[in-house]
């Protein structure tokens, strides 16, 4: 497994999105998962490439309105993303290996929340040009 998440983070937000979409992958192709984990799965992964995708959408966003909306959408998605990976982890038997990269890519998960939660606020009490 990569280990991008547990090294220093790159500093541009859209290749630590990407990383972490990667991330993500990486680590769940590593590992045979309980069937009843499937459905989970598939959602962590599109909640995590979601991040990477609308964070992208809202740099080429074509308003501010529109930029904000895709940065909501991005740490709407990145804290879907903790609770899918939460719920693999604590729906399947793991060991303690495993459960250490489950931790800290939920950990990212959260900085990444913070991050946008950051931005957003910053840019919505930011007045507009005239």
């Amino acid at each position: 497994m990569s280990n991008t998440v547990t090294k220093s983070k790159p500093y541009d937000l859209e290749q630590r999105t990407y990383a972490f979409a990667l991330e993500i992958r990486m680590f769940l192709r590593h590992t045979n998962w309980d069937p009843v984990s499937w459905p989970d799965i598939k959602q962590v992964l599109r909640s995590s490439g979601s991040i990477a995708a609308n964070y992208i959408e809202a740099i080429e966003a074509v308003s501010e309105t529109d930029a904000l909306y895709r940065l909501r959408i991005s740490k709407k998605e990145a804290r879907e993303t903790g609770l899918w990976l939460q719920l693999i982890s604590d729906s399947n038997p793991i060991d303690e290996s495993i459960h250490h990269s489950i931790e800290a890519l939920i950990s990212e998960t959260n900085e990444l929340v913070k991050i946008f939660a950051s931005i957003i606020r910053k840019k919505s009490t930011q007045s507009p040009l005239p």
